[in-house]
């Protein structure tokens, strides 16, 4: 259905269309009509209708060209950005060495995953700043609540504010101009010249829109709670984690006490960067060395179980990758991983049955990753495929030994980046020898409290860690 409605102006000549389109509540397609699944990303049942009010005026056009003269770039200053640190260190890792004045970051997670209490950490150790908490979920009694079992001490400068009327917010934070902005969450904030519910994309979208404007303008450093989809993406369109100028992703299995903050966009940093968290009553305490955490609960003398060593953008962490194979009971054999790319473990697998001569096809595989810790460089495949070739042969690995190496296709041990940082890491934990790219010893400094052993094959590094 479409209608126009028009309004007389000789003053103004203003002229209102309102007319209502329907919106993928998945990825922001748009349709003229409902259509029951999204033709863009294939999800069923996204499509909500939203009503759309478009005023045209010369007044309304000027309002945003009055203001707006280019300038020569020779003329721009090219300070450095300030940062502002928090005190959080495995925060201001993630957010590239602290808080940008008037920059917008989108933190994203699981339901009960710790965002609020994350935000509520960082928004009570900036105490020589004024913060503006937002909250649509919660009441001011709540935040209080919440801030007391985390023992935060009180402060005048952390300003709670129930609202999700954006015009009433953006208000506030005119009148009052705070130095941070919280908003928790952004889905449940609305603008009242929209006439669709809040959450949808048209609502989440301008919402963050006119924080952006609130922030650009007085140097506002704003932080945007989100929620996630079943997928795990922040919910609402991509267009929102274009406008923000940094996107953190909050994760943790349910049934682990540890959260990891990674940057999936950062344009004042490095997206490569993680933040160690351990959930405890009192919040999220940050872990100072994580490889000693992931390794604290490793058996020993058990096949199936080897040591990696993965770089985190500039911090080198050590975990232990593991392995199960047995004979399948079904007529297909499973293959199933929790924390490395499935993708990537299909390939190993082909590799150990071609280069190798492991016979797979009959066999169940299961990988994890210990602790849930997720991991994505392909350095880790050379541990990943030692324990799946210890547990197939039923041969425990050298548990005083570390592997790294990225596998090609040909069998072949190819040459990664960072060793040194790697090696490093594996001497100060006691590790007795470690195993890498043969390329990689070119420059390489010995060391006599660790071994370092180069290989060149996957079968040189399997009759290594396995005799």
């Amino acid at each position: 259905m479409i209608s126009s409605v028009y309004s007389d102006s000789s003053e103004e000549n203003v002229v209102a269309k309102v007319h209502s389109k329907y919106v993928c509540q998945n990825c922001g397609a748009e349709s003229p009509r409902w259509i029951g699944k999204c033709p863009n990303c294939g999800e069923w049942n996204t499509f909500t209708e939203e009503i759309i009010s478009r005023v045209t005026a010369r007044r309304k056009a000027s309002t945003f060209t009055e203001n707006a003269v280019p300038v020569p770039i020779a003329e721009v200053d090219s300070v450095d950005n300030e940062r502002i640190k928090t005190g959080l260190d495995e925060f201001d890792r993630v957010v590239g060495g602290g808080i940008v004045l008037g920059s917008v970051c989108l933190l994203g997670g699981d339901p009960g995953v710790g965002k609020s209490t994350l935000m509520m950490q960082v928004a009570a150790s900036l105490r020589d700043y004024v913060v503006l908490y937002v909250t649509g979920e919660e009441s001011v009694k709540q935040i209080k609540l919440r801030s007391e079992r985390l023992q935060f001490p009180a402060s005048k400068n952390l300003l709670l504010l129930s609202e999700t009327n954006m015009e009433v917010i953006n208000d506030v934070i005119g009148r009052g101009e705070p130095d941070f902005v919280v908003v928790d969450s952004i889905q449940t904030m609305y603008r009242p010249e929209l006439e669709s519910a809040p959450g949808t994309v048209s609502q989440v979208r301008e919402s963050t829109a006119l924080l952006m404007r609130a922030a650009k303008t007085k140097g506002i450093s704003v932080f945007i709670v989100g929620h996630v989809t079943k997928e795990g993406v922040i919910a609402g369109p991509r267009v929102i984690e274009h406008m923000v100028d940094t996107v953190l992703q909050f994760e943790g299995e349910r049934h682990y006490s540890y959260r990891i903050l990674r940057a999936a966009k950062n344009r004042f940093g490095s997206t490569n960067e993680i933040g160690i968290f351990e959930m405890h009553d009192t919040g999220l305490r940050e872990v100072k060395n994580p490889s000693e955490v992931f390794l604290s609960e490793r058996t020993y003398g058990t096949s199936g179980s080897t040591v990696v060593a993965s770089m985190e953008g500039t911090r080198p962490i050590l975990v232990e990758v593991q392995a199960l194979v047995t004979p399948t009971t079904y007529g297909v054999a499973q293959r199933t991983s929790t924390g490395f790319d499935y993708r990537r473990l299909s390939l190993l697998l082909a590799v150990l049955e071609k280069r190798v001569g492991l016979h797979l096809g009959n066999y169940d595989v299961f990988v994890n990753v210990a602790g849930g810790v997720r991991i994505e460089e392909p350095a880790v495949d050379l541990g990943i495929a030692v324990s799946i070739a210890s547990s197939f042969r039923d041969v425990p690995t050298d548990s005083q030994s570390v592997a790294v190496g990225e596998i090609g296709l040909g069998g072949e041990i190819r040459t990664i980046s960072q060793i040194e940082k790697r090696v490093l890491e594996a001497k100060k934990l006691g590790f007795k020898r470690i195993v890498v790219p043969k390329n990689n010893l070119r420059g390489l400094k010995a060391n006599g409290e660790i071994e370092i052993v180069g290989v060149e094959s996957v079968n040189r590094a399997l009759e290594t860690l396995l005799s």
